[in-house]
């Protein structure tokens, strides 16, 4: 993939892959990301409580230099090169969650994560893009994993599949749909991982226009934790969010990874895990 911000940059190599630390959790089978839907009770009142967390960085304090903290879900598809060449061109840090299937199909832009690893944390989005919920629901048409067995296969083969691409094991979860039940929660807790909510929706999915993208992330307030996407390159909304970056630069946002900083979620999703007696 060429960028307008670098020139062209040779792959990268990986190495062998250590052990993950998400494997032993992670039971054998597969999940097909294309399951039906249509028996599956709707994430609605009458199905399973959901939670959709919030997340948090610490405020810089500085009314001149509001602190935020861009992160991007990977989820399938390709690479948004408005909003990548932006964060290069501009030397902006941001939190990349990529799933299995994304890095399969976009190597060559791994390679240039990996080579500005001073700007770009890469952390797990799952294997499939299945929303890491155990009980059998569908979330804006998607089946989630429907059994806690399966969302530790949809967390712990996303980490083995990027240690595999020479990524380094990842420390953050955030799942398909950003949507979660307390059980899974707690797994995921167990797996190691603090689970990545946010606080400010970027792009809706993707499915903003530029301008109405532009507007919401240019909002962003001292503290916050925006999510959009990166890989959607037909998508308006990718223009308004690189616009956005722009915008935030020029009045002097400092912006964070969430390895940065202090950052806190509700919903137990960041807290000390107590360990079970």
């Amino acid at each position: 993939m060429a960028t307008t911000a670098t020139t062209a940059q040779p792959a990268i190599s990986s190495p062998a892959a250590p052990q993950s630390p998400t494997a032993k959790t992670a039971v054998s089978g597969t999940i097909s990301p294309k399951s039906a839907t249509s028996a599956l009770p709707s994430a609605t009142a009458k199905g399973p409580k959901l939670l959709e967390p919030h997340l948090h960085v610490a405020k810089s304090g500085d009314t001149r230099h509001p602190r935020v903290a861009l992160t991007f879900d990977a989820c399938m598809g390709k690479a948004d090169e408005r909003i990548l060449s932006t964060l290069l061109s501009e030397r902006i840090p941001a939190t990349i969650f990529v799933t299995a299937r994304w890095l399969r199909s976009n190597p060559q832009t791994v390679a240039i994560l990996l080579q500005n690893a001073d700007l770009f944390d890469l952390e797990n989005h799952g294997e499939n893009h299945i929303p890491a919920v155990d009980v059998p629901v569908a979330i804006y048409g998607i089946a989630a994993a429907g059994s806690p067995e399966a969302v530790g296969r949809e967390v712990g083969r996303g980490a083995d599949a990027m240690i595999a691409a020479g990524i380094p094991a990842p420390r953050w979860f955030r799942g398909a749909t950003a949507k979660y039940d307390p059980s899974s929660i707690r797994e995921i807790r167990a797996m190691g991982y603090k689970i990545a909510g946010y606080s400010l929706n970027g792009d809706d999915g993707s499915l903003l226009g530029a301008a109405m993208a532009e507007k919401r992330i240019t909002g962003a307030k001292d503290g916050d934790v925006v999510i959009s996407h990166i890989n959607q390159p037909t998508h308006a909304a990718g223009e308004g969010v690189a616009r956005a970056i722009r915008a935030l630069k020029a009045k002097g946002t400092e912006f964070v990874r969430l390895s940065d900083v202090d950052a806190a979620g509700d919903a137990g999703t960041t807290a000390a895990v107590t360990p079970a007696l």
